[in-house]
């Protein structure tokens, strides 16, 4: 059974991935406007896997006895002032969500709830990934700054990638 105050923290933690989900799909709309179809695939990608790391997340909870309690998602932000604005935001965003994990740690050590503790590993790992792709797209971006054919081509090279369920892998 898991514990009362992780089962809250979760809850919570359930939420914030939801947000990091319509957060992306709202940049994804941002860059769909502007006529830059790689870089809204890019954010389709990251909503797909935001939805997926809070699918998992619910699911623990369950499998360990709990209830899980969803809440109103905030609005995201609309617009942003540039890709290189937008991919600011993306790293900020992506060293906070690991603000939140560090804690839900801290909170599994606390009430010593080592399933959990061994449960959000992946994660940690996880955000190192998400901040270290979303800093590479930030410094291509710095470099590039306004030459438009590069930004072109950054595009291009965004919208190859594609969703792969990582939380299927262990």
């Amino acid at each position: 059974m898991i514990h009362k105050k992780m089962e809250e923290a979760i809850n919570k933690q359930i939420n914030a991935e939801m947000y990091s989900a319509y957060l992306y799909l709202a940049m994804a709309a941002y860059f769909e406007a502007n006529d830059q179809p790689g870089f809204a695939s890019w954010m389709k990608v990251q909503y797909q896997e935001e939805l997926t790391h809070s699918l998992k997340f619910f699911n623990y909870v369950h499998e360990r006895g709990g209830k899980v309690v969803l809440t109103a998602i905030e609005a995201p932000q609309q617009t942003w002032d540039s890709p290189l604005h937008a991919f600011e935001e993306t790293l900020k965003h992506e060293e906070y969500v690991t603000s939140l994990i560090n804690d839900l740690v801290d909170t599994a050590i606390e009430v010593r709830d080592h399933t959990t503790n061994s449960f959000l590993q992946w994660y940690l790992d996880e955000q190192v990934e998400e901040e270290a792709t979303a800093s590479n797209i930030l410094a291509q971006l710095k470099m590039l700054r306004e030459s438009k054919d590069s930004l072109y081509l950054l595009d291009k090279e965004l919208g190859l990638r594609v969703f792969v369920d990582a939380t299927q892998e262990k």
